[in-house]
């Protein structure tokens, strides 16, 4: 018969949605918000967020027993856990996570009996059109996708030294926020910044918040088709873990063809490590695998990438995340 220990340790990891659902209904009704001034009762609570009373206190009691939220003489308050909620990125990330993810994830094993997205299985269209047809789940994505960025860019711009770089492209760079604080860091390095012309406009408006028109350069268009020319080095972060081999290879040839001999390639993501190690890369696998059709790789397969797109790896630099710069140099 096996180790109760080991059934019991089971048990949770099978019960894990539990957890993803009832944080998730704690994020949607915004509870922490409501805490925020003091204690107060889930009879206050529900008529406060037009629920149950009885339903929304057997809600809040189990999340007290882990640690989000704290019961005493029968009021709630927020604990250090909890206050994570008050972050727009980690409500973003909380809510996106128990919502339309949530029923992509429910597919999983479609996608592994076909290698196919589940995504587009449960809602009819790949992730990126759903999430730009969208306006409430493609906010939630840029809110949630703010605060993760945001920490691996102070971990990327740590470890890796841009000095020499005289201009950087930007490929796939969203609302600038990578580029922003790398221009910030490095006065004497001009930028371009390259996306889909959909989201161009508050790129623009990023860059004059944080005065660097002058330094950076906006260009539109599609990297499936090419990539501007002019940089002597191409940074792309969470892009290429995006795609299958076929499409990565696309956007790697289009890069190679932009640059010249003597130009960098900077691929930002997760190394895979081999074995049994532990690490989120290989649940961020299954995520990219589920939604946008892509994966996470090992080194051995962004040395073999990179050497069919035109590159060699020179080197992969590691941060204090999970991300890595994966350095490419012309062939």
């Amino acid at each position: 018969m096996s180790d109760p220990n080991l059934q019991d340790q089971l048990a949770r990891l099978v019960s894990g949605f539990w957890y993803t659902q009832t944080i998730y209904v704690a994020a949607k009704l915004g509870i922490a918000e409501h805490l925020k001034d003091g204690p107060k009762s889930a009879q206050e609570l529900a008529q406060a967020t037009g629920t149950n009373p009885r339903a929304l206190y057997r809600l809040l009691r189990a999340l007290a027993s882990i640690s989000i939220f704290a019961e005493e003489e029968g009021r709630f308050s927020l604990t250090p856990l909890a206050e994570c909620l008050l972050d727009p990125s980690a409500k973003a990330m909380a809510t996106m996570r128990g919502d339309f993810q949530y029923r992509a994830w429910g597919e999983l094993l479609y996608s592994v009996q076909t290698g196919a997205s589940a995504f587009e299985k449960v809602y009819g269209k790949p992730v990126f059109d759903f999430l730009s047809e969208n306006p409430e789940p493609g906010k939630l994505f840029d809110q949630a996708m703010t605060g993760v960025h945001g920490r691996e860019t102070g971990a990327m711009l740590e470890a890796y030294d841009f000095t020499g770089i005289k201009t950087l492209a930007d490929i796939g760079g969203g609302n600038g926020s990578v580029i922003t604080a790398i221009l910030k860091k490095y006065p004497a390095m001009q930028g371009i910044i390259f996306d889909l012309s959909g989201v161009m406009e508050r790129t623009k408006a990023n860059l004059k918040v944080a005065g660097l028109e002058g330094r950076c350069r906006i260009v539109p268009g599609n990297f499936f088709q090419a990539v501007p020319p002019g940089a002597d080095a191409y940074l792309m972060r969470h892009i290429i873990h995006d795609w299958d081999d076929d499409k990565s290879l696309t956007i790697l040839r289009n890069c190679r063809q932009a640059m010249d001999k003597g130009g960098n390639l900077l691929v930002v993501e997760g190394v895979v490590p081999p074995g049994n190690e532990p690490s989120v890369s290989k649940f961020f696998d299954l995520a990219m695998m589920v939604s946008p059709g892509g994966m996470e790789r090992t080194e051995e397969e962004y040395r073999q990438l990179f050497e069919a797109g035109g590159f060699t790896l020179k080197r992969i630099v590691s941060t204090q995340t999970w991300i890595s710069v994966i350095e490419g140099e012309p062939k």
